[in-house]
């Protein structure tokens, strides 16, 4: 069982580190606060939940252009400093994305530095390349036309992110929804490998070859969506209506989601959540006290899998793309 090598830096906090890097590099928390629900969330509430985040003992709020939440994240942290929730900036590890439509080597640091500019803040702990695909230049939007997809020049991206990391706007580097096989293709000239790959993860996707390959390589895997994702529709959610971990629940005394965040931490990967009630956002971070049994973690193993997000999830359904879909997606074949 993964477990992470040091506590986390503020003595309120109660989850621990994953240490990152061959050598130990900066630690990313074990659980994060995701915040692509701002999208969905009146400004009062999303505001409320991420200082409720923070003075629960939550030291990793992740953010991105497209979400909308960078500037709202930024306040919630100066707002914490100022309550005594948390001692300084310093004290929180922030992550931001860059935009598949700013996903261009001359884009990458001006969005980086707009996004800064959005967090009132002078570095992000990480940048991340959102998705391994390029859109025609234009503001960060959402879904996105099949027909401006455009060939992706990661060797001129990364490079870029490089530099963010080489002008100290950005701590650490990494990816999001990034395949072995992407993976591989970047290794081969990234001269600063990625950090982290921040991919949908949980016991209903369990992402065994992509977990081994970032093992070996040195890369720290952050979870999204370890509960399932949000659902907005009457279709069932995977993860939080999965009757082998109700069992796990019931005998244990935990809560569904517990035991998955518990999984996910066993298998040696952070996560953000985006849970934002208080009394959730509480439970969510409680599952470094106890752990499963072997016996648990082999029924979780035999779970039939079932993937959420594809790269058609961030496109409109009409349209034509000239790029193959599949070179940019997500699902490991």
């Amino acid at each position: 069982m993964a477990s992470p090598g040091r506590s986390s830096r503020s003595s309120t906090s109660r989850a621990p580190e994953f240490p990152t890097g061959p050598s130990g590099g900066p630690a990313v928390p074990a659980v994060g606060l995701g915040t692509a629900s701002a999208m969905f969330l009146a400004e009062d509430d999303f505001r409320a939940a991420l200082l409720a985040a923070l003075e629960i003992g939550y030291r990793h709020l992740d953010t991105a252009s497209v979400y909308g939440s960078e500037r709202a994240v930024g306040e919630a942290v100066a707002d914490a400093a100022r309550r005594g929730a948390i001692a300084s900036r310093e004290e929180v590890f922030v992550t931001t994305k860059v935009w598949c439509t700013q996903c261009h080597p001359d884009l990458v640091i001006p969005s980086l530095r707009e996004s800064l500019q959005n967090l009132e803040m002078e570095y992000v702990d990480l940048y991340l390349v959102h998705w391994p695909m390029s859109i025609k230049p234009t503001k960060p939007h959402y879904p996105m036309k099949r027909e401006d997809i455009v060939p992706m020049d990661l060797r001129g991206v990364w490079q870029a992110m490089e530099e963010c990391h080489r002008l100290g706007l950005a701590k650490m580097i990494g990816v999001s929804n990034f395949t072995t096989k992407k993976l591989q293709e970047l290794l081969a000239f990234a001269k600063i490998p990625p950090t982290v790959n921040q991919v949908e993860l949980n016991p209903v996707w369990q992402q065994k070859k992509l977990m081994e390959f970032c093992k070996e390589k040195g890369i720290h895997v952050t979870a999204y969506h370890p509960l399932g994702g949000q659902r907005r529709t009457s279709t069932v959610n995977p993860v939080l209506h999965s009757d082998v971990l109700k069992e796990i629940a019931e005998a244990k005394g935990k809560s569904v989601a517990q035991i998955s965040l518990r999984w996910i931490y066993e298998q040696g990967a952070s996560m953000v959540t985006t849970s934002t009630k208080r009394d959730r956002l509480k439970e969510n971070i409680e599952i470094f006290d106890w752990q499963l049994s072997d016996e648990d973690r082999l029924k979780i193993s035999q779970i039939p899998q079932h993937k959420k997000v594809s790269v058609l999830s961030i496109l409109c359904p009409d349209g034509v793309s000239s790029v193959d879909l599949s070179e940019v997606d997500v699902v490991e074949v």
